[in-house]
């Protein structure tokens, strides 16, 4: 198990570089946390990290966002908005899950069922300081 500690904003460049080296070959990312614990923002300081220039913002309504980065893809999904996995099938998850690009997926416990079995799973957490607490 991996925890990364982010202190502050200004930290969030660095910690997303460590991440990105600590997760080796992983492609498939389910972030967990609470509402307002940073999730999209540590997801745009990693796409950021990756080389993405366009505007990284939350895909609630779209559901997905597509980035280029310097030499893949990335998926940046958001399920909360989600009622039925339906809707998850209609997307073609298959093809984001599977593929050759990075998904970044947040709220996946509405979709954990389709989740595949290489996942892996970051827990975030605010911790009494206001720091971030990102273990995986």
């Amino acid at each position: 198990m991996h925890e990364l500690i982010i202190n502050n904003l200004e930290e969030i460049s660095a910690v997303a570089a460590q991440f990105i080296t600590a997760i080796g070959e992983s492609r498939v990312i389910a972030f967990y946390g609470e509402m307002g614990t940073g999730k999209t923002t540590f997801i745009q300081a990693i796409c950021k990290h990756l080389g993405v220039t366009d505007v990284i913002n939350s895909p609630t309504f779209a559901i997905v966002n597509e980035y280029l980065a310097s030499e893949t893809t990335i998926y940046h999904f958001d399920f909360y908005r989600i009622k039925k996995l339906e809707e998850v099938y209609d997307m073609g998850y298959e093809e984001y899950f599977y593929g050759d690009g990075y998904c970044f997926i947040e709220w996946p416990e509405l979709v954990e069922s389709l989740l595949p079995d290489d996942v892996l799973r970051v827990h975030i957490k605010e911790r009494p300081d206001g720091s971030r607490s990102i273990s995986f």
